[in-house]
């Protein structure tokens, strides 16, 4: 093992094992401060963030530095995670938390500030130690977002090193990594996932993003459209969950491209125009690395395309090609539009561009019909079905959602992840289940074989 890692995991157990001692009140006392701190240097965080890494928004970093630790703290606060967390119930079993041990975390350049918060918050709540391996692009961003976590753990009089880094990233020293912690979290590349699921460590990780936008026919188009083009342009369009298509029904595609246009859109039919995009977005099949996380203004430039200033997002039209790359995750404020007949044909459209990359993930609906939503719910192989709001900032879980706060949303068997819904601190502990003998008699057999 790389000696570095050696004795961060020498430090790691050491910090555990201490905190593994803590009540649920001082737990949740370290798992405020972390989440406060990121709130309270949202703004420098965020700058830190845009310099080193080159991508993505100040503005949206702060929101995100600010709405993230806001909505996981509040999730996290009235949670039980530490020894007993439910009585004896009807069937006779009491489960007790324990934690896992040492956590991993491999983060990505296009989260640097939240990912790294997140999983601390969703360890220590746990009782367990964590170190991180930040993407070299963002080292310094992420490893001053852990320090500023650590000084508000030693205020506490915390362990020390319960939070750890790795300072100097190297492919070797993150794979030493893997295959030393206890439980692996990774969120990054394909790559990078399939790393971790080799590891030979219990790992959660995620599948690329690909949301379709289904718009039902009996919605307000301009406020649909404000809501996608909010979730799109967001950070530039680096999130995972944000918005990539819009599905609009034919017999109102203009109608809703109009609304689209007038939120801030600038659309293409012309498909001369749209291969000059292509050739920018994608190399050989896969998204350009140089166009990730940037502006609209950006993009259109490097193809030769003037859009008006204040042009919010690019929309282009499809060839209708099966094999049109636009169909696939574009990172930037860039979405491919579709018309469908009837709203089968919708739901065809999205899996069909599911399909090809996004499977797993999420899917947002825009509609009034509630039989609609159910039918996409149905056939969609998605883990989140986002209704009636912006995809990107809330498919992660929002305050005014179910879904639960988070950096990591699983994709299930569909993406090749062990988990298909949003990774929060449950993920981090282990159970045990004391069982006593129920109260009630056992059925007969005449009662278990009934028929329905």
């Amino acid at each position: 093992m790389d000696t570095l890692i050696e004795e961060m995991i020498e430090k790691a157990r050491i910090a555990q094992r201490q905190v593994a001692t803590y009540s649920q009140a001082q737990v949740d006392e370290l798992v405020r401060a972390i989440g406060k701190v990121v709130y309270d240097n949202a703004e420098e965080l965020a700058r830190d963030a845009v310099d080193e890494t080159r991508m993505g928004v100040y503005e949206d970093k702060v929101t995100k530095n600010r709405g993230k630790a806001r909505a996981i703290w509040n999730n996290l606060k009235d949670k039980r995670s530490i020894g007993i967390i439910s009585e004896r119930d009807e069937n006779g079993i009491i489960q007790v938390a324990k934690p896992v041990g040492i956590v991993g975390s491999v983060t990505p350049t296009t989260n640097p500030v939240v990912t790294p918060m997140c999983n601390a918050m969703f360890a220590i709540k746990g009782g367990n130690a964590i170190i991180c391996a930040p993407h070299p692009r963002a080292k310094q961003v992420s490893s001053k977002t852990v320090a500023l976590m650590n000084q508000e753990i030693a205020k506490l009089g915390g362990p020390d090193n319960l939070i750890q880094i790795i300072e100097e990233p190297t492919i070797e020293r993150t794979q030493a990594l893997m295959s030393a912690v206890d439980v692996l979290v990774a969120t990054g590349g394909p790559g990078m996932v399939q790393a971790a699921y080799s590891s030979g460590k219990p790992s959660f990780g995620v599948g690329p993003g690909n949301v379709q936008v289904i718009i039902d026919s009996d919605v307000d188009f301009e406020d649909a459209a404000e809501k996608v083009i909010t979730g799109r342009a967001f950070d530039n369009g680096i999130i995972c969950s944000g918005e990539q298509s819009v599905i609009a029904p034919a017999d109102k595609y203009e109608q809703v491209i109009a609304a689209f246009v007038s939120r801030g859109a600038y659309y293409i039919d012309d498909q001369a125009t749209a291969d000059k995009l292509r050739a920018v977005l994608f190399t050989d099949g896969h998204i350009s690395g140089d166009i990730v996380g940037q502006s609209v203004q950006f993009i259109a430039e490097r193809a030769g395309i003037d859009v008006p200033e204040g042009t919010r997002v690019i929309i282009i039209r499809s060839n209708g090609a099966e094999d049109d790359v636009l169909r696939k995750e574009k990172m930037c404020p860039v979405m491919v539009s579709f018309a469908y007949d009837d709203f089968d044909e919708a739901i065809g459209i999205a899996r069909f561009n599911l399909e090809i990359e996004g499977a797993g993930h999420s899917t947002a609906i825009h509609s009034n019909n509630d039989t609609h939503i159910a039918d996409a719910g149905v056939a969609l192989p998605i883990s989140r079905l986002v209704v009636n709001e912006p995809s990107s900032l809330t498919a992660g879980g929002s305050l005014q959602n179910g879904f639960a706060p988070t950096t990591t949303l699983g994709c299930g068997s569909w993406g090749n992840n062990s988990i298909s819904e949003n990774l929060d601190y449950k993920h981090l502990i282990n159970i045990s289940r004391i069982g006593y003998k129920k109260a009630t008699p056992a059925p007969t057999d005449d009662e278990i074989w009934k028929a329905a």
